[in-house]
């Protein structure tokens, strides 16, 4: 494999991690009404992204290949989750 077939791999690799945390951090600052306390867009994209490509790096290792739908699932409600701690949901 050379070097553009791994930057490519990478890349599909990291995407769906991306896409979630981007349209996770886009609905809560720009869909919903503002609250006092959530943090702002950055800093929601920044934990979205890292807990995104650390569950996907976990799928990548427990299944031994990337694309699982379980890896895909579990993606999606640790960045909801991730979002609910960093609004403090259990205060609302």
């Amino acid at each position: 494999m050379g070097p553009i077939d791994g930057i490519n791999h990478l890349f599909n690799l990291v995407m769906p991690g991306f896409a979630v945390a981007l349209c996770m951090a886009a609905t809560i600052h720009w869909l919903l009404p503002p609250r006092h306390g959530v943090p702002g867009f950055g800093l929601c994209l920044a934990v979205n992204l890292a807990v995104t490509l650390l569950v996907l790096l976990g799928g990548l290792w427990f299944f031994g290949r990337d694309g699982k739908m379980a890896s895909l699932a579990a993606l999606v409600f640790a960045s909801a989750s991730a979002q609910w701690l960093l609004e403090r949901g259990w205060r609302a």
